[in-house]
């Protein structure tokens, strides 16, 4: 995640820019419908898109031309749903870019097909998924958290290896070398970002159970609250 500048072909910028957009342009509209719907929430929203922007600003190194660090976009999917975070996700982005030089400008439609789509959407499918298997809340909280940061690093390793394949392995080996680099610091990272997610979930449900209720959060989630 945060591919710096120039580390993409023009080519390949355009085509993640062109992938983005329609994700972006749906979570422009699902915050402001979010915000016309329950405006009372507009507080936590922006605190969703605060922790995001504070979580993916602590930068640890990791393989040249990308950074290590967790992305917080798991939080928001659960709260606000996955189309809300792509637009969060974007804004938080362009931020550190222009303010913090994590990323770049003609990088940035590939660092939100990352970070605010794929990892919200998988985060969020993993979090549905535990409620199915009736896990209980604060384990479906890790795995939304957990899977949303890995799943951004997912992406981002194939985003580098179809820009830069393996002379002899092609796509596939590069792909395969970029996500062992990862694994080093970003499987424990992904592990701390969710158990940071169940303390947040707990920390509002214990302070704000009228806004979870608004967003749909039910008492099985807000059980997490007494871990």
């Amino acid at each position: 995640m945060h591919i710096a500048e120039g580390f993409l072909p023009p080519v390949q910028c355009a085509i993640w820019y062109a992938a983005s957009a329609p994700f972006v342009v749906h979570g422009a509209r699902a915050v402001i419908a979010e915000s016309r719907r329950n405006p009372e929430n507009k507080l936590l929203l922006a605190a969703a898109g605060a922790f995001t922007f504070v979580l993916s600003a602590i930068k640890l190194p990791s393989v040249t031309g990308s950074s290590s660090h967790p992305t917080g976009t798991g939080l928001g999917a659960i709260l606000f749903r996955p189309p809300v975070m792509a637009f969060l996700g974007t804004v938080v982005l362009l931020f550190q870019a222009l303010l913090l030089a994590h990323g770049g400008i003609t990088t940035l439609g590939a660092n939100v097909f990352s970070m605010a789509v794929a990892g919200p959407w998988l985060g969020y499918g993993a979090y549905r998924l535990s409620q199915r298997l009736h896990l209980p809340g604060w384990a479906a909280v890790f795995a939304a958290m957990f899977v949303a940061d890995l799943a951004t690093y997912c992406v981002t390793s194939l985003q580098l290896a179809l820009a830069y394949p393996d002379a002899s392995t092609g796509i596939a080996g590069s792909a395969a070398k970029f996500l062992s680099l990862f694994a080093l610091t970003q499987i424990p990272l992904a592990v701390m970002e969710g158990l940071l997610g169940i303390l947040v979930m707990g920390f509002l449900a214990r302070v704000a159970p009228e806004d979870l209720r608004r967003l749909g959060v039910t008492a099985t989630q807000q059980g997490v609250a007494h871990v």
